[in-house]
């Protein structure tokens, strides 16, 4: 056990130093391309190394962390870490079928993974990085779109996925050098220091996978939807709580900004004159002055779009001042503008010169953040208002972009949780689960048969899990219960086996007590039971009567043979032994020996309840001088009518008959009686109770044999 745990403990090891080195690999490749300037990185070489010994979600690990890692000397490195993670997904998925064997299974997975790549890169970089990131591949993209007459767009995207194809190749190829490099038995153990039980071959996850497959809602299926639905939660929960606090964030900048312009601007203006500008022409020479440094206060302030200063009425505001705008729509003073809806409610605040603040509106020059100033006189009556406003169009698309972004970023990891989870599910929980399970249902298929009884139980204790939780104290006290239980049937069946052997020593005593009145019956029981097991198992090889016959069948049939002539009990000496033929009454006597067994073995039976042999016995004492065609007795049943046990027996007891000697006549050769056994099939014998003992005379010539001295 101890040398079980430290091997454990040195392929678990192994495993964490192969995700590190992988890392390490995907990391260096990364820097000195990226310091060189190279169209490929090569920092999926190190996923797939690891994919390939270790598995998936080590590679899954590798891939993302190594993009986090990479960030430090190339930002955009962590919106490609879902790539990454796809490679080792599709890499411990190429290794586990074992397609590395195959040159054409390469060249397509390379093909394959290298078009999936460039397509993702590229589209990435197109749209949320602006750019390619590379310099070099601008010309090159200038050059096909002219070339084949594309867009550019198109041109980017297949340069890089050759560029990816070529970087997939290396890649790949390393990957296969150290794969086979490294022992195949490091590679195994490696790869299963992640299990918490006896590790399991491809081909017996997919036979686990079917333990399941009559359950209407498996634990598998619930643990993969609950992981999916808490991953993709709290990917939307970050995506959410990150625009939150950006949105949150920029619109007080943006305020605090305007505040500070209006508030400015609102300091500069003198209060007497605003109605003089309002009317004067606003090309006097004070006015354009005026206006320039209104220009420079919006220049001068981050973020503000709009600056004008603005005389407030009950109805709307005419404009004094409006800084110039790029669109060439700045208005001009005098104009008159009624309030927009959504300033409706500031109407007396604005007419009685209240500080208002900053409101947001979305009107016709769209969505809008203004902050309003007042502008008072040395006697504190409000003259106009200095208006900042900045519009909140951009955060929308950049709020967008921002979104796709964290996406990117939240993918990758949501990958990595789905993975671990899905990981920790099934070594854990779903994989032990249905271990126990099928083990569980070979036990209980293996019924009474002591072989598979304990085969089963071997096998349970094999899978040996190792969860340290409540699963693995419930294994081992399911092992437990199935070995007590097999020893248990053990016990049971060494009880019966002698209850039955003693049973059938005293039905042989029985029988000998009356073979021992008939002087003409030597062996008659012993040789009649071993004529009616070749018959029956003849039957059973053919296939004749397979509703009835089975090695049940035979075993009662066997046993009970014995007792077929147990009713001469009731016979006496002189009939019994009588070396003349009988007369009428004499045979009728004779023939009550029939009866006469029968009811002996059913008071047997009425008191031994259970002994299903003892039934057979009582067919063949009662029925085995019955003829096939209903000329035999006491019924004169015919056919099929007759049970089985009984037209078996009824050829062994006459077979034996011809073949012994008898007071009255010498024993018949093996070809006569034989001969007259062929003659009465389908008159007295069923037929294919003679075809089966005909075909099985190397056995029957054994029994001759054995017991001809004795005769």
């Amino acid at each position: 056990m101890k040398i079980s745990i430290s091997k454990s403990k040195y392929n678990v090891f192994c495993r964490i130093l192969l995700i590190n080195i992988g890392i390490v690999t995907n990391v260096l490749f990364a820097y000195f391309a990226n310091k060189l300037k190279l169209p490929i990185f090569l920092d999926t070489t190190g996923t797939m190394i690891v994919a390939s010994i270790g598995g998936i979600f080590p590679g899954i690990l590798c891939g993302v962390v190594t993009n986090v890692f990479a960030t430090v000397f190339y930002r955009a490195n962590i919106y490609f870490g879902f790539i990454n993670a796809l490679v080792a997904i599709f890499t411990a998925w190429f290794f586990r079928e074992e397609h590395y064997k195959r040159v054409k299974k390469i060249t397509l997975f390379v093909i394959s993974i290298g078009a999936m790549s460039g397509v993702t890169s590229a589209l990435i970089q197109w749209f949320f990085l602006g750019n390619p990131q590379n310099t070099a591949i601008i010309d090159s993209i200038e050059a096909i779109t002219d070339l084949a007459g594309v867009s550019d767009l198109i041109s980017y995207i297949l340069i890089e996925i050759f560029i990816n194809i070529f970087d997939k190749a290396i890649s790949i190829t390393v990957a296969l050098f150290i794969f086979y490099v490294v022992p195949e038995k490091i590679r195994l153990g490696i790869k299963n220091s992640a299990w918490r039980q006896k590790p399991l071959t491809v081909e017996e996850t997919k036979e686990l996978g079917k333990v399941s497959k009559d359950i209407k809602h498996s634990l598998s299926v619930r643990l993969t939807f609950m992981l999916f639905v808490c991953a993709i939660s709290l990917t939307g929960i970050m995506c959410w709580v990150g625009i939150g606090l950006y949105y949150d964030n920029s619109k007080e900048e943006r305020a605090e900004s305007a505040l500070n312009a209006a508030s400015y601007a609102a300091s500069f203006i003198d209060p007497y004159k605003i109605d003089d500008y309002i009317e004067k022409s606003e090309f006097s020479l004070e006015y354009t002055q005026t206006k320039l440094f209104i220009n420079t206060i919006k220049t001068n302030a981050i973020g503000v779009d709009y600056l004008y200063i603005v005389k407030m009425t009950k109805d709307g505001y005419y404009y004094v001042f409006d800084a110039d705008k790029e669109d060439g729509t700045s208005h001009k003073a005098g104009e008159f503008v009624p309030f927009d809806k959504e300033l409706l409610p500031y109407v007396k605040g604005f007419l009685d010169g209240t500080e208002i603040g900053t409101i947001e509106t979305d009107g016709l020059s769209g969505w809008v953040l203004t902050s309003y100033c007042p502008i008072t006189d040395n006697n504190g009556i409000c003259r106009g208002y200095a208006c900042a406003g900045v519009s909140l169009e951009y955060m929308t698309r950049y709020m967008t972009k921002f979104i796709m972004r964290v996406v990117l970023i939240m993918s990758s990891f949501f990958i990595l949780i789905f993975a671990f989870g899905m990981w920790m599910a099934g070594t854990l929980m779903v994989y032990p689960i249905n271990s126990i399970e099928k083990s569980i249902e070979e036990f209980i298929e293996a019924g009474d048969d002591q072989k598979k009884l304990d085969a089963a139980v071997k096998k349970m204790r094999t899978i040996n899990i190792q969860t340290e939780d409540e699963l693995e104290k419930m294994y081992h006290i399911i092992c437990d219960m199935a070995l007590n239980q097999t020893e248990i049937i053990r016990n049971v069946r060494r009880i019966s086996d002698s209850t039955m052997k003693m049973q059938d020593g005293l039905i042989i005593t029985m029988a000998d007590m009356v073979e021992s009145r008939d002087s003409d019956t030597g062996a008659h029981v012993q040789k009649t039971s071993e004529y009616v097991r070749i018959i029956s198992e003849g039957l059973y090889r053919k296939g004749y009567y397979p509703e009835k016959i089975n090695p049940k069948f035979i075993s009662n049939c066997v046993r009970s043979a014995p007792l077929h002539d147990i009713g001469k009990i009731n016979i006496s000496d002189k009939i019994l032994n009588k070396p003349g033929k009988l007369t009428d009454e004499e045979f009728a006597i004779m023939k009550t020996h029939t009866t006469a067994g029968r009811e002996i073995i059913e008071k047997t039976i009425n008191t031994v309840k259970g002994e299903s042999y003892l039934k057979e016995a009582r067919n063949m004492a009662a029925y085995h001088h019955e003829r096939w065609d209903g000329k035999g007795y006491p019924e004169g049943l015919h056919g099929e009518v007759i049970p089985l046990s009984a037209r078996i027996m009824a050829v062994a007891d006459v077979f034996d008959a011809l073949t012994s000697p008898r007071v009255y006549k010498q024993a018949f050769s093996l070809d006569k009686a034989l001969s007259i056994i062929k003659e009465e099939s389908g008159k007295q014998f069923d037929p294919k109770c003679v075809e089966v003992l005909l075909d099985s005379l190397d056995e029957v010539k054994v029994v001759l044999g054995k017991y001809n001295h004795s005769v």
